[in-house]
């Protein structure tokens, strides 16, 4: 649970601004989103895999990046 404590001379609108940052940060936007409606294995495992070919691509190579050590 996530959890603000206000400060000194802040105002509820800035309280409401770090919550917010805090929730993005924590996932938990994208979490009660993905969770909102029932996704199907097949359809999770799709998701993961495109998500670990997008981490393990590799970079295209371009020649101004030849640079060694």
């Amino acid at each position: 649970m996530l959890k603000v404590k206000s400060r000194t001379g802040e105002t509820v609108q800035q309280m409401m601004r770090r919550f917010k940052k805090l929730c993005e940060k924590e996932g938990l936007i994208r979490d009660m989103k993905r969770t909102a409606y029932y996704e199907k294995p097949s359809e999770r495992n799709r998701r993961r895999l495109r998500k670990a070919q997008r981490v393990f691509l590799p970079r295209p190579f371009t020649p101004g990046n030849t640079r060694v050590g």
